[in-house]
């Protein structure tokens, strides 16, 4: 039987996911451009297959490797430890960041709407492979993989774990293009606000969330190895 509590876990990692500031700015950039539901829904469509694609990727991965991923066990155990102290530290140093740039927007704001401008196959390819790249979301593909191994799920059930997570991956994402869709030019004053507010405290709220996802997985490697 399932564990409740994956869902959560599963949410929480997704999350951890969806607050990319990068990513959500290009995102409204397209909104308030040409064509905003079609390219804006292309972005998010990309964003939410590729969170569920590297995930699947890595369960097949973790079942080649026979890996044993239960609480207290010496892979989930290391994984834990690992990503919770990239977490820690990632936190930390945005939140430094985002005290050091208070006088102006972070240095990457820069260059994204050089980004948006790119022709949409360029622009969604980049985004596939930053999301891949990125080692705060590598650490969470993996901590999930390795949260969906340990429930011994049939191969139907980590699909459907794994589009539940791309799906909080991506919440964030729809959210806009939703309203779009929905609500047409009414809400383009608040997706220029909202875009505003991403330029000026993304690095704050990314600082927050990794801060406590880094101490929630630290204390969980603890656990596990209170346990071994």
């Amino acid at each position: 039987m399932t564990d409740p509590k994956i869902w959560t876990e599963l949410v929480s990692y997704g999350i951890g996911v969806a607050l990319s500031p990068i990513h959500l700015v290009l995102l409204l950039l397209l909104l308030l451009g040409n064509a905003p539901r079609r390219r804006g829904g292309l972005f998010v469509v990309g964003w939410w297959l590729t969170s569920a694609l590297v995930v699947l990727g890595l369960l097949t991965l973790g079942h080649g490797l026979l890996l044993d991923m239960s609480h207290g066990s010496k892979h989930r155990t290391g994984l834990d430890l690992i990503a919770g102290g990239a977490l820690v530290a990632l936190g930390g140093r945005e939140l430094i960041r985002s005290w050091l740039n208070q006088d102006g927007p972070p240095g990457w704001t820069q260059s994204v709407d050089r980004f948006a401008a790119l022709p949409l196959p360029l622009l969604l390819l980049i985004s596939s492979a930053t999301e891949i790249i990125s080692p705060d979301d590598l650490l969470l593909f993996a901590k999930t993989a390795g949260v969906i191994l340990a429930q011994g799920l049939s191969l139907q059930g980590e699909v459907a774990s794994s589009l539940v997570f791309s799906l909080s991956a991506s919440v964030l994402l729809l959210v806009p293009f939703v309203a779009v869709v929905l609500g047409g030019e009414r809400v383009l004053p608040m997706l220029q606000q909202g875009k505003t507010t991403l330029l000026s405290r993304g690095e704050l709220v990314v600082g927050s969330v990794s801060l406590g996802l880094g101490g929630y997985l630290s204390w969980q490697g603890i656990t596990g190895l209170a346990l071994r």
